[in-house]
């Protein structure tokens, strides 16, 4: 569970580092206001995928003891590489809008793959949180199962 928690307080520093990031490097670089750079998704990226998932999973792993299952810590890692190879393909793309350079299809082809492993992530999330819920539902041993559910 601890690495779960230190895991979103990293992702939380970071969402408000990439935003004072965006704020102060479009005004250095006199960025149009109002302009649309990747810059500003990347700040909301790392709060939400990072730090209010990994919190929302932190629960998760007290109800249910997630990390019982070898799925979750395949979903750990595979889920934060996606989103730091998103979150830096994001900042990175949005660095080059703000100088005015020239994007290549590379860093498109990068944040497509880490949007690949967020999902696969999330699949083994739920796969690891689906086999928890049946062990929690499973009788103890010994234990006999209600009336009502011998009968369906």
């Amino acid at each position: 569970m601890r690495k779960l928690y230190y895991a979103a307080f990293g992702y939380m520093i970071a969402g408000v580092a990439s935003g004072l990031f965006y704020r102060e490097f479009t005004k250095l670089n006199d960025f149009p206001e109002g302009q649309f750079t990747q810059l500003g998704l990347a700040h909301t990226h790392l709060l939400t995928l990072g730090f209010i998932i990994l919190l929302i999973v932190l629960a998760l792993e007290k109800v249910f003891a997630l990390s019982r299952s070898r799925l979750f810590g395949w979903f750990f890692w595979i889920y934060n590489a996606g989103v730091v190879v998103t979150s830096a393909m994001l900042i990175w793309h949005g660095s080059l809008t703000v100088l005015g350079e020239e994007s290549s299809k590379m860093i498109s082809g990068i944040a497509g793959t880490g949007h690949m492993l967020l999902t696969a992530g999330m699949v083994l999330l739920f796969l690891a949180l689906g086999r928890a819920l049946r062990r929690s539902e499973a009788p103890a041993a010994g234990e006999r199962m209600p009336q009502a559910q011998v009968a369906a």
